[in-house]
């Protein structure tokens, strides 16, 4: 008997049914104009997409423009690709301007897809954004989808590590712009950390379209994006401490594998306190529980979670003396990236690599933050609806589920469920076997590169030849995935999520033709291409004979969703294919999440060695532990997510700040306000209200005005005169500071001085904002310890951020102020000196941050980024004008930095 829930669903349809029904009558409008856009000749095609942009900077909603838009893109697609986009296409698109994610299976064409709400939503030539996970896809896509807008007269730019700033801007300035997420939020801390609006790459932040967005909003959103600078080296402590964790045993920690955390006992922290104290760790009459020993308790920690959370060639492998991360959700090795908190440093020590230094943070935004600032935000994927609320939460995002193009023909059978992994490899093993015998490609997905290699051992002893792509593999690829789909082919994946490329049945065709070009190049291309094309169509067919791709998984993910996208590799536009899930209750998953009970039933039943247990019960029970999982991962986002809320409202803020006085030509009166806000400050502290003019402390007062404000002016003789009070010495400290500021500004010439308190202003807000970042990193590693007594750690945290802000601006006014007060005019060769001296520091700093960049991108910097540059001119001295020959503002330096004159030395020339 059906539930009124189902009944009601049939009756009239989910909600998500409703969705896609009502993109049927916009469809039948698009399809309805095909006849007419097909009459346009290719420059009526760009003279429409004119036609249409004015119309949007008139003021037309780009709904109404929709139906005419998406034709014209669907003709100039059919002509520069040869690809005619599919009904669940332009639904697909339509969902992606409305601003929803849409779910599309692999293989239903999403790149595609992305060209219809980009041309439409570039339209009012504000910028789109179009994001992938990785520069290879950012790169192809752009490359592949830049002949539809360049038939539409759009321009495509693409954003990449190590660019060209001026390359970089213009990408930035083009219509459409492919990039990475995590070049995009690099450049926006970078613009941010910018002296002039001309140096800046972003021009706004208009529409996104995220590819893999549960990848990029979702796995990705745990880890924020910082720009860092070197701090202390701290090696020996690393090595002290990783000495002794080894010393530990169960008793002295407590390991929780649900919540992946890790922590001492009280028994532990007593051992510890030995330890450390016999080995000059903690100061003599110190406890842990001391202020002091905070640093050292920090770090007793995060060697205690590298020694027994993070596992090697799981977590991380050791390449060449480095530790480098493994992504989770895609095997990929992660260049570049490093834990935060000492806790790389602490895995370095455990490895006996070489530990590089600590980074203190310059700059920092979360994802989800980032992603926020886009006045619309779309995406597309294979798998979001698990993640729908999380979606709908953070970013405001619905989540629609597109109809395939044809009926998913997919067999996925129940999981599988062993008593132990031995019993589940050997069937595994006999199930590839005689998947292979049949020719039917089998792919394999395993969790770890450690359980990948294992399972290679067993193929290679059972004879079975195979491919193994993981972490160490990262080069062969795009090879590998090609071939997966080959007759008879066995490929093993260590997780398969957002990999970008296709599994064809029978092998990727254009891979073969490329191959066969490259061993002949000199013979007839299109002979070739139609001879590889007819085998690949017999391949094609003995591969759908044998029953399509395989999949094998070999355990549960925590995520459905995981599970999903490996699942979704096979049955791609209708071809047929099987995936399987094979579990024991050894996995990760079953064993955390009760097996217990599961292994008493199987007993009880009487199993065999080699039997499993296959129940559509069992797959509903595990997806209910998944559902759990996901829930308190969502949990920890949306807790990390409250606490960086606070910073992201300060940071703001701070960015529009410095964006507004970037615009400014004058920032006198900001200037002139801070100072008058720092002499209410003295008068108050030194002359407090309401108190008596014998309780005064003019002497102090008299020593910071000079301190502060540059200027010796009688004080104590003015505080002694009969009948004044603390308002006549304010002003006249105003007029006092104003005059010398207006003979400064005589002295200087009204543009210099200008220029110099814009200068002034800017470097005081990013030291006082680095200074902040590294306060507010530190109150949040020990603001949790003030649930012990009771109070909301968030509550207490918002508390004292906000006092901490506060403390930020007055400490800024005081900087700006002071530094003002002390600037004074020089001689013509003085200025020269301390300008170029300032052009060599802002040239480092652009190196340094260019070196800091390239590691966070994943890139090696060459050692010339580190070197001196070589002048272009011999002779050429910073110190002495005359040696620069005389360029022009666009040619090179002659310093050699390798940048334009402009933006080099000609900048303060």
């Amino acid at each position: 008997m059906l539930g009124i829930g189902k009944v009601a669903k049939k009756v009239f349809g989910t909600a998500n049914d409703r969705k896609v029904k009502a993109t049927r009558p916009l469809i039948a409008k698009i399809n309805a104009l095909e006849p007419e856009f097909e009459k346009l000749s290719d420059d009526q095609l760009r003279e429409k997409t004119a036609e249409l942009s004015d119309r949007a900077k008139a003021g037309e909603s780009l709904d109404a423009l929709l139906p005419e838009a998406f034709s014209n893109c669907r003709e100039a697609a059919k002509r520069a690709l040869g690809l005619r986009a599919f009904d669940v296409q332009l639904m697909g698109g339509i969902f992606l301007h409305q601003g929803n994610i849409s779910e599309m299976k692999t293989g239903e064409g999403k790149t595609l897809v992305a060209t219809f709400p980009a041309y439409l939503n570039a339209l009012s030539g504000k910028g789109v954004h179009v994001v992938t996970v990785n520069d290879y896809l950012a790169k192809r896509d752009a490359e592949w989808m830049s002949k539809v807008y360049g038939a539409l007269g759009m321009s495509t730019g693409v954003v990449y590590p190590r660019q060209d700033p001026e390359e970089k801007k213009e990408a930035y300035a083009c219509d459409i712009t492919y990039a990475t997420n995590n070049e995009l939020g690099f450049d926006y801390l970078r613009d941010n950390m910018k002296s002039s609006l001309s140096d800046m790459s972003q021009r706004g932040h208009n529409f996104a379209i995220v590819d893999e967005v549960d990848s990029i909003l979702i796995d990705e959103a745990r880890t924020p994006l910082i720009i860092s600078g070197p701090s202390d080296d701290r090696t020996e402590l690393y090595k002290a401490i990783d000495e002794l964790v080894p010393l530990l045993n169960d008793t002295h920690f407590t390991l929780d594998e649900k919540q992946r955390n890790v922590t001492f006992t009280e028994e532990g922290n007593e051992f510890l306190e030995q330890q450390l104290m016999q080995r000059g760790l903690l100061p003599d009459g110190h406890t842990l529980y001391d202020p002091e020993s905070t640093t050292v308790v920090h770090h007793v920690n995060q060697g205690l979670r590298a020694h027994k959370l993070y596992t090697r060639d799981k977590d991380y492998i050791v390449r060449d003396g480095e530790v480098i991360l493994i992504d989770e959700f895609t095997g990929r090795m992660m260049q570049g990236r490093r834990l935060s908190e000492g806790l790389h440093q602490a895995i370095e020590a455990k490895e006996g690599c070489e530990i590089q230094p600590e980074n203190i943070t310059l700059a920092s935004v979360t994802f989800q933050n980032y992603f926020r600032l886009y006045e619309k935000l779309s995406g597309m994927t294979g798998t979001a609806a698990t993640e729908a609320e999380e979606f709908m939460q953070i970013y405001g995002l619905g989540v629609v589920e597109v109809p395939t193009n044809r009926p998913v023909a997919r067999i996925d059978e129940d999981d599988k469920v062993y008593r132990t992994g031995r019993e589940k490899y050997e069937a595994i093993v006999e199930e590839i076997g005689n998947a292979h015998a049949k020719g039917q490609p089998v792919l394999v997905g395993t969790t770890s590169i450690e359980k990948s290699e294992m399972l290679s051992e067993m193929l290679k002893a059972a004879g079975l030849p195979h491919n193994v792509l993981n972490a160490r593999q990262h080069e062969q690829e795009a090879q590998i995935v090609a071939d997966a789909g080959k007759l008879g082919a066995i490929t093993i994946a260590t997780n398969m999520a957002g990999r970008g490329t296709d599994i064809k049945l029978g092998g990727n065709v254009e891979f073969k033709i490329m191959e066969a070009i490259a061993a002949n190049p000199d013979g007839d291309h299109a002979a070739i291409r139609e001879q590889i094309e007819t085998a690949h169509k017999a391949d094609e067919q003995a591969v759908k004979d044998a029953g399509g791709l395989y999949v094998l998984a070999t355990e549960r993910h925590e995520s459905r969703r995981i599970d999903n996208q490996l699942r979704g590799r096979s049955g791609r536009q209708g071809d047929p294919g099987r995936s399987s899930f094979y579990l024991s209750l050894e996995d990760d998953l079953m064993r955390i999440f009760g097996s217990e009970r599961l292994d008493k039933v199987l007993k009880t039943l009487g199993m065999k060695e080699g039997e499993a247990i296959i129940h559509p019960w069992v797959n509903k029970s595990l997806e209910r532990a998944q559902a759990k999982v996901e829930g308190r991962n969502f949990d920890i986002r949306k807790n990390l997510l409250k606490f960086d809320d606070v910073m992201n409202d300060q940071r703001r803020v701070i960015f529009s700040q410095r964006l507004e006085i970037m615009k400014s030509e004058d920032v006198s009166e900001i200037t002139a306000d801070m100072r008058g806000q720092v002499i209410d400050d003295l008068v108050e502290q030194f002359m407090p209200p309401k108190s008596y003019a014998d309780q005064w402390n003019s002497e102090g007062l008299y020593a910071a005005v000079i301190e502060k404000l540059g200027i010796d002016v009688p004080v104590i003789a003015w505080a002694a005169e009969e009948g004044v009070d603390d308002e006549t010495i304010r002003e006249r400290l105003e007029a006092a500071a104003d005059e010398e500021m207006d003979k400064k500004t005589k002295a200087f010439g009204e543009d210099t001085m200008r220029q110099i308190e814009k200068q002034i202003l800017l470097q005081a807000i990013d030291g006082k904002w680095r200074e902040h970042l590294l306060t507010l990193e530190h109150l949040r590693s020990v603001i949790g310890f003030r649930g012990y007594a009771q109070r909301d750690p968030l509550n207490e945290y918002k508390t004292e951020a906000f006092q901490l802000f506060e403390g930020l601006l007055d400490g800024l006014r005081e900087e700006v102020t002071q530094k003002l007060s002390q600037v004074r005019p020089m001689t013509e060769e003085e200025q020269r000196a301390l300008m170029q001296q300032i052009a060599a520091q802002q040239a480092e700093m652009q190196r340094a941050q260019q070196a800091a960049m390239a590691q966070a991108s994943g890139q090696t910097t060459p050692d010339s980024a580190a070197a001196a540059p070589t002048p272009l001119l011999a002779g050429f001295d910073e110190t002495d004008q005359t040696t620069w020959g005389n360029p022009g503002r666009n040619d090179p330096c002659p310093c050699g930095s390798g940048q334009k004159f402009k933006h080099c030395h000609g900048r303060l020339a």
